[in-house]
């Protein structure tokens, strides 16, 4: 049902402050997510973010009215985003806290007929509560069952759905029988807005002791240039002092008539490991 023309222009009302108001933004991937869901996420993140879905249309046109009225606004970036079905996630708040409140509201959903698996679904080897007149069933997936205890039991793990495959009609049927939901929907973080910034959602999984590991793997690799290519650099310069150390205490050792304060632990080391 269209929205009447007093609630479009609140709608667009309400974007444009959201636009003014916050700096950052997620944009997720609403697939899935119910209205009770949806509640309970805005209801989580009440006072530090705050939600807005609506037609791609009328939030590129509001977004497009924006950059007119504001010509220097970065925020045009975010008419090409308005593609499928998204919504917004406003927030001046930490990302990071963001991103934990969003991926940790998420429901059990069961498999449907026709929809693309999120993941792979294993059924687990076991015990199925099914009696053995369901067999056959089984054997249609090919699924590798014995009789236990009077039930059907399944005596290896099963990969029944790959990740991003449709659903058939067997695979739902088998997993509603086992009482299986194989996969949780929510809140799908495609892509972030920082201050003028779109970036990936997965940049936000680049930790401060990730960065300080790979600037350290940069650093080593530069060192070792430095040091083969005999190029002096911040880099290198501790090794080459340190190898430099350990040319002149070597020649050191070896003469019984010099030394000098810094060689003298090791002098003594060497003589008492000759006596």
């Amino acid at each position: 049902m269209p929205l009447s023309p007093e609630r479009k222009k609140e709608y667009f009302e309400r974007m444009k402050a959201l636009l003014t108001d916050y700096k950052k933004c997620f944009i997720v991937q609403v697939d899935n997510v119910g209205s009770k869901q949806l509640q309970d996420t805005r209801k989580a993140l009440r006072g530090q973010a705050e939600i807005l879905m609506g037609k791609n249309t009328m939030m590129r046109k509001v977004i497009t009215n924006y950059v007119e009225e504001f010509p220097d606004s970065p925020v045009q970036q975010l008419i090409d985003i308005c593609k499928g079905n998204i919504g917004f996630v406003f927030t001046n708040g930490d990302l990071g806290d963001i991103r934990t409140v969003l991926e940790s509201n998420v429901r059990p959903a069961p498999a449907r007929v026709g929809g693309i698996a999120p993941s792979s679904v294993t059924i687990p080897k076991g015990p199925t509560g099914c009696d053995p007149g369901q067999t056959a069933f089984f054997q249609t997936l090919q699924i590798s069952t014995k009789i236990s205890r009077g039930q059907i039991e399944i005596t290896n793990d099963f990969q029944l759905i790959e990740e991003g495959t449709k659903v058939n009609a067997s695979q739902a049927a088998i997993l509603k029988k086992l009482n299986i939901c194989p996969f949780t929907y929510g809140l799908i973080l495609q892509s972030v807005y920082d201050n003028g910034s779109l970036f990936d959602a997965k940049v936000l999984d680049i930790t401060d002791d990730v960065l300080t590991a790979k600037f350290g793997e940069a650093l080593s690799m530069v060192a070792s240039l430095s040091l083969i290519l005999g190029y002096p650099t911040a880099a290198s310069i501790p090794h080459s002092i340190a190898n430099a150390f350990k040319a002149v205490l070597a020649i050191t050792v070896g003469l019984p008539s010099y030394t000098f304060p810094k060689a003298d632990p090791y002098k003594a080391i060497v003589c008492g490991d000759a006596e």
